[in-house]
């Protein structure tokens, strides 16, 4: 069911792993580049008539408009499942709790009497924000995108989600519901490259936007790289993932049984299992094939995932080398289930998000911890971070000088310019103080 790579004794591991050695789900952003971009170019010329068109052909639904009507989004909260709202607005408050933590404040220093430089944090002045739809139904997706763009203070943000034949082409009523719950009124029915290319370029019913952000399939993914520069995005995410990394004290049921988790998502999904005790990587192999024989999604999610070479058990000599393998790897989702498991988990360099220990599993990031389940996937979390308050801030220098102050330092920034081979950047200065002299310190007198 599940493939093992046994870097026992590894030497390579002395001087840091060769991440190809590692399991990872094969994903070509560059061939679905060729695919997405007519889309794209489309929607740019033909705006919401484009949109109609591809609800047809990619979702099977006709649909005469794409916004989706606020009595459609109001209809969809009253009639919500109680306990799923309760559900929803706990996972809010506690996601409301920690981004609300993030949100930078402006910050003035000094530099010397009468020069400060203030650094300003300004949210974008308008965010689409994607949350795909197909195989599972999403409204986490919308608090996790929802919550740190309005705690950021952005002004202006809509939702777009892929209609659902079975809704008459409108998203899913829980992803609208949770949309009404968190007070957006501005949605639409569009999935696909074709919903960044609405937000990217704008059509007569969606005001085009600055960024993107939000999982989805490598089409999504595709038209984000197309896109970049034209909008701002979050990260081209890939297929969820999983590692687990665990000792001999952890309990193989709860190891099955979140790497099945992540495996339900999708058959590219990758769960990795990095272990250096033999007997926990046996039993462990052994409740899998016990827990996905009783699971829902076994045969068209669960076993794909699980038997493609994006999954693994990967045995190491001890929880050091785990510690490089798993760093290495850069999942997104990085459970720690060693003995002091929280000073392991304070080694880790390269996660998107930790769990530390036996009760913290990913199912609970992905709903109700308060964390951001929107993560670097691919091996991105080397280098990226996960959705956050700053993914909708931008910092601006604000620089603030007085004559004196420029005066004190006018000499070496007429000495970096020429020295650059600049001189009208020295001259600039000069204009400013017309008739002054060199002098020893910074080459220039000011009178």
């Amino acid at each position: 069911m599940i493939s093992r790579i046994d870097l026992r004794g590894d030497a390579s591991l002395e001087n840091g792993i060769d991440r190809d050695l590692l399991p990872r789900a094969e994903l070509d952003v560059e061939a679905a580049l060729e695919k997405v971009r007519p889309i794209c170019d489309d929607v740019h010329h033909r705006g919401t008539a484009a949109l109609i068109d591809y609800a047809e052909r990619f979702d099977g639904v006709k649909i005469t408009q794409v916004r989706v009507p606020a009595e459609a989004l109001d209809r969809a909260l009253a009639e919500l499942d109680p306990a799923v709202r309760a559900a929803l607005e706990e996972s809010v408050r506690r996601a409301r709790l920690v981004h609300r933590e993030q949100r930078r404040t402006d910050k003035t220093v000094t530099v010397v009497p009468g020069g400060t430089v203030t650094e300003r944090w300004v949210p974008v002045d308008r965010v689409g924000l994607y949350v795909p739809g197909g195989r599972a139904v999403y409204p986490s997706s919308v608090v996790m995108n929802v919550v740190p763009a309005q705690e950021a203070g952005v002004p202006s943000l809509a939702v777009s989600s892929p209609p659902q034949r079975d809704f008459g082409g409108l998203p899913h009523p829980t992803i609208l519901a949770a949309c009404a719950l968190l007070g957006v009124d501005e949605v639409y029915a569009a999935g696909g490259a074709q919903a960044v290319a609405m937000f990217a370029y704008g059509t007569d019913e969606c005001r085009p936007a600055q960024l993107v952000t939000g999982p989805g399939n490598i089409y999504v993914a595709a038209a984000k790289r197309l896109l970049k520069g034209r909008i701002g995005i979050d990260a081209e995410a890939g297929p969820t993932e999983i590692a687990i990394l665990a000792d001999a004290t952890a309990d193989p049921v709860h190891l099955a049984a979140d790497m099945i988790s992540q495996a339900e998502h999708d058959p590219m999904a990758a769960a990795v299992l990095v272990t250096d005790s033999p007997e926990l990587a046996e039993a462990t192999e052994a409740e899998l094939k016990t827990q996905v024989a009783a699971a829902k999604h076994a045969e068209d999610r669960i076993v794909p995932a699980l038997a493609g070479k994006q999954s693994a058990i990967v045995l190491v000599d001890s929880i050091d080398d785990g510690l490089k393998v798993v760093d290495a790897y850069a999942a997104e989702h990085l459970e720690i289930q060693t003995e002091n498991a929280a000073a392991v988990a304070a080694r880790v360099r390269n996660a998107g998000a930790i769990f530390v220990g036996p009760y913290a599993p990913v199912s609970l990031g992905d709903y109700c911890a308060g964390s951001n389940h929107v993560l670097p996937t691919g091996g991105c979390a080397c280098h990226s971070s996960g959705l956050s308050v700053q993914s909708f801030l931008r910092g601006i220098h604000v620089v603030d000088y007085t004559r004196d102050a420029l005066a004190e330092v006018a000499g070496h920034v007429v000495t970096l310019a020429e020295a650059e081979d600049l001189p009208a950047h020295g001259a600039a200065v000069k204009a400013r103080f017309a008739g002054g002299e060199p002098k020893s310190r910074s080459g220039w007198k000011v009178p």
